[in-house]
């Protein structure tokens, strides 16, 4: 009997490790970090290892917002399609992962630049669908503040939908490279899309034949009302974070409840919770080196972060009182997962520091 195969995915968001300050540690690289040798080790070392995927996200801005934001937070990192398309020749099995954001992209662009990265990597581009939830991110493509939230998720399925379409304006068996006839691609089996919607008008086709996999692995990380729908409608896998097993059971029946909705059998989707692993040779050792990571954040750039996440100023509550009250859901326009990670912090009668 089959063993269900547990998928390994290794995250590289801020390049010296997860934990905002990692980059403060005594061991941690320092420019490095925006050259190529850094990351070419890393991923060779993860395909070593068996690691399935590596994960780079993104966004399309620095936290600015605040000044804590500029001088503490590691905000630089490299462009990463360029990144990945680079370490695809020096890998071989290893998926590589991405992010690029509906909001502040167009179909054509995106659609081109994974079927390349699956074209360079033979099969082993995965897009990563967001939809952008920072002010920081609309102030550079012409907004003064972000997308309202449910018509982000509206224009996404649009996006998606012409991007999967454009990956489809080329068949299978397309291209011919007929030197006798001098056909190089078979016209009849190219097609324009010609998609007229309520966001976009695209006519197609693609100047990038059809990607080895098909549709590139979709993957999508937002766990809002709306972020789940998205992802049981079109992905393949999810990130989600939870707090316990019994949480992620729940998450898990949820998704399930909701892939029935769109006629989805559970073992089509796959879910990839987040965690951030302190290795160390027992659990006191591990505790004491999380202690030391705490150790590296300064309390105003916490207090900036949670800020940031829940929408409130807390810098003008007592950082030894508890959490002031939040905003609803429905209500909130920015990342509503975080939003609701503050929450949950908030039941445990928390103080912000």
């Amino acid at each position: 009997m089959a063993r269900n195969h547990m998928i390994l995915s290794a995250f590289f968001f801020n390049p010296q490790g997860d934990h905002r300050m990692s980059w403060r540690h005594p061991r941690a690289p320092g420019r490095e970090v925006l050259g190529f040798d850094y990351y070419r080790e890393l991923v060779q070392a993860a395909e070593r290892a068996r690691i399935d995927t590596i994960f780079v996200a993104d966004h399309v801005s620095i936290w600015d917002s605040v000044k804590s934001g500029v001088a503490h937070y590691a905000n630089a990192r490299l462009e990463p399609l360029t990144l990945l398309s680079a370490l695809a020749g020096v890998t071989k099995h290893v998926g590589l992962i991405t992010t690029a954001s509906s909001s502040y992209s167009e179909p054509y662009n995106v659609a081109r630049l994974f079927a390349s990265l699956d074209h360079i990597s033979q099969g082993r581009a995965s897009w990563n669908v967001v939809t952008s939830a920072m002010d920081e991110e609309a102030r550079n493509f012409g907004r003064d503040g972000n997308i309202e939230h449910a018509f982000r998720y509206q224009r996404a399925a649009e996006f998606l939908d012409i991007v999967k379409g454009l990956w489809d304006s080329w068949e299978d068996e397309a291209l011919l490279f007929d030197k006798d006839t001098g056909y190089f691609a078979d016209p009849d089996k190219v097609h324009v899309l010609d998609h007229r919607g309520a966001h976009f008008k695209v006519r197609g086709p693609l100047n990038v034949s059809r990607p080895p996999q098909g549709h590139p692995l979709i993957v999508q990380a937002g766990s809002s009302e709306d972020g789940k729908n998205f992802a049981t409608a079109h992905a393949d896998a999810h990130f989600a974070i939870f707090s316990t097993r019994e949480d992620g059971i729940k998450y898990r029946q949820d998704i399930n409840d909701r892939l029935a909705r769109h006629g989805r059998r559970p073992e089509s989707f796959k879910i990839l919770p987040g965690i951030l692993p302190i290795v160390a040779a027992s659990e006191a050792e591990a505790r004491e080196r999380q202690d030391y990571l705490q150790t590296l954040l300064p309390d105003r750039v916490g207090i900036d972060l949670l800020s940031s996440w829940s929408g409130i100023d807390l810098s003008v509550y007592p950082p030894d009182g508890p959490l002031p009250q939040l905003p609803d859901e429905s209500t909130f326009n920015g990342g509503r997962t975080s939003l609701n990670r503050v929450k949950q912090w908030a039941t445990q009668n928390l103080t912000l520091r």
